[in-house]
């Protein structure tokens, strides 16, 4: 499981859906979640969590998608499997870790030090935590 630890900076809501906003090093990531914990507050640090298999990566990526996350990042390794890779990444000072198919990996001929954009939507992303007290998401 990648974490990132990041700081709320804005929460919308309608009924109980909710928009999360946070700062992550600079760059703005979103969040959508049916029920918030009363610990979730602007300002709150938190560790968000997010699935190697929920990390979508795009190489010389150009043009618009739906993916409310988009973040730029730098491969410092790519591991591949029979079947599948790992495709670790370098995003300001936070390692984070892709899981794709060895096909996907090939056809896009990731290597190290390749600069790539990964894409999060907000629905993949969750607190796992928050940090400025003891609950557990």
């Amino acid at each position: 499981m990648n974490k990132i630890q990041a700081t709320i900076t804005q929460i919308q809501n309608v009924e109980n859906l909710h928009v999360v906003k946070f700062d992550f090093e600079g760059i703005s990531l979103e969040m959508m979640s049916l029920d918030l914990s009363s610990a979730i507050k602007i300002g709150t640090r938190v560790h968000l969590s997010i699935k190697p298999t929920h990390l979508a990566l795009a190489k010389e990526f150009s043009g618009v998608v739906s993916y409310s996350n988009q973040i730029k990042a730098k491969v410092v390794e790519c591991e591949n499997g029979k079947l599948l890779s790992a495709i670790t990444l370098l995003v300001k000072n936070t390692m984070l870790e892709s899981i794709i198919t060895l096909d996907s990996s090939l056809r896009m001929n990731l290597q190290v030090d390749d600069e790539i954009t990964i894409f999060i939507k907000a629905s993949e992303l969750s607190i796992f935590e928050v940090l400025d007290g003891d609950y557990l998401c």
